[in-house]
């Protein structure tokens, strides 16, 4: 995982928003540090950076978060691979962009997770996966939650 920033603040009091980065998909959930409960909130479906920038905008001007979340893709035993580089990229974009703090979560078996869940409340495949993106970034965030403590610093920082 990429090191964490010299000076990074220190843990965040309000929202956080978590992003699931995907090629064609983003999900994206919200939770607050102090209750450690995430919660799905959309999927940004658009094809041009500038789409999927302004859509994350809209969410942060209306949401107003202290920290955002990017799932961090690695493979089973660790190591990193090729959308490793693509979302660490989406998080420096972020930071860039918004001036805000960036933190990374583990994602390994999210979107498997997450299909298995919409399963067990009823949807069926065309319903899951419309679902799908959101849900894994909701269990990305809760899974930052669950690993961090919130008078802490984050791990980890774009």
């Amino acid at each position: 995982m990429p090191e964490a920033a010299v000076g990074s603040p220190s843990a965040p009091t309000g929202t956080v928003l978590a992003f699931d980065f995907g090629e064609k998909r983003i999900g994206v959930a919200v939770g607050e540090p102090q209750v450690k409960h995430a919660h799905p909130l959309t999927v940004i479906h658009a094809q041009s950076n500038q789409e999927r920038f302004a859509a994350i905008a809209a969410l942060i001007a209306e949401w107003r978060p202290a920290l955002l979340v990017v799932g961090l893709p690695i493979s089973l035993d660790g190591n990193p691979h090729g959308m490793t580089a693509r979302c660490t990229r989406f998080a420096n974009q972020l930071k860039g962009r918004f001036a805000l703090p960036v933190a990374f979560a583990d994602e390994r078996l999210t979107s498997l997770d997450a299909n298995e869940r919409l399963r067990e409340t009823g949807h069926n495949a065309k319903s899951a996966k419309q679902h799908l993106d959101a849900v894994a970034a909701q269990l990305i965030l809760q899974a930052y939650f669950d690993t961090s403590d919130p008078f802490s610093e984050p791990a980890a920082h774009a």
